[in-house]
């Protein structure tokens, strides 16, 4: 079952529609190639020899003749923080804000699918440094409170939000305190001077024992393949406000050797680094995003 933006309905809560996410995701799971990626792992953990018999699940042992202790919500396997970049080039297209709503319902879906596991779940949501960050719990009420916050979040204010991807995460490398997965939605138009900075604060990360997926969330047909009408067009910098008048066809080319270069280069500095670098077209499936983050829990399980 393949859910996009399109699926969505805007008068739905967004708690239901992480919910319906999760369950059509995991509907297609069972039938799909990933079957072995159970989503349901987190609830129960073999049982220790000496440990108290106390939380054994006899109904588990009856049918499979092992024994498994209950895992509650404290005992969770992973710790992961979800960091959204919420500066003003992620509100586009201005008349869908595509790129923040695509953040938006995979960040809650993501969430869903973590208090699901009894996983651990934080949110950190940033600009040009952290705006708002929260502890990382496994509760269903701190789930309630990051999809309350996840749901206000295309609210954007009139002042134009510039990006420094590079101190934010230098920053959070330093705040998330154990090992943890960092789990990051971003444009990465980053405002700093030396885009070294951005891949040496994606190092940091790793040198800290975090693990790291990175969902480049883009636009593709215009952010990428500069696709417009081949009409005199006036472009806005929605961070800085810049405007100017030109014609798409006369710069398409080199505009497009310049974004995919820069591609290219994040994409390999990711690998590099062992960080999984992810393309999020706002119009690819969400499924997308829960397939890659069960796919890396499992590699550290």
């Amino acid at each position: 079952m393949k859910i996009t933006q399109n699926d969505l309905k805007q008068t739905a809560s967004l708690e239901l529609l992480a919910r319906q996410m999760v369950e059509g995701f995991i509907t297609g799971l069972h039938k799909s190639p990933y079957h072995g990626f159970s989503v349901e792992f987190a609830e129960h953990r073999l049982h220790n020899e000496g440990e108290s018999t106390r939380h054994i699940d006899w109904k588990v042992y009856a049918r499979t003749d092992r024994l498994f202790t209950k895992r509650y919500e404290e005992e969770t396997n992973l710790r992961c923080m979800i960091a959204i970049d919420t500066s003003t080039s992620m509100y586009y297209p201005v008349h869908t804000k595509g790129k923040i709503r695509f953040a938006k319902f995979a960040a809650a879906a993501l969430s869903y699918l973590l208090h699901r596991q009894r996983d651990a779940v934080g949110l950190c949501l940033f600009s040009n440094s952290i705006q708002t960050i929260t502890p990382v719990k496994s509760t269903s009420n701190h789930l309630d409170k990051l999809l309350r916050t996840l749901n206000d979040i295309e609210q954007q204010s009139s002042a134009p939000k510039k990006t420094n991807v590079a101190k934010v995460l230098d920053e959070l490398a330093e705040k998330i305190h154990k090992r943890s997965l960092v789990v990051i939605f971003s444009d990465m138009f980053d405002n700093s001077e030396n885009l070294d900075d951005l891949f040496k604060a994606l190092q940091h990360l790793k040198h800290n024992k975090h693990e790291v997926i990175v969902f480049h969330v883009m636009d593709n047909q215009t952010e990428l393949l500069f696709n417009f009408e081949d009409r005199p067009m006036e472009f806005v910098d929605l961070e800085s406000g810049e405007r100017l008048k030109l014609n798409p066809g006369e710069v398409k080319d080199s505009y497009k050797a310049s974004a995919l270069q820069f591609h290219k280069a994040l994409k390999m500095r990711c690998n590099q680094y062992r960080i999984d670098f992810i393309e999020a077209d706002i119009q690819s499936d969400f499924n997308l995003i829960l397939q890659t983050y069960l796919i890396k829990r499992a590699r550290m399980r």
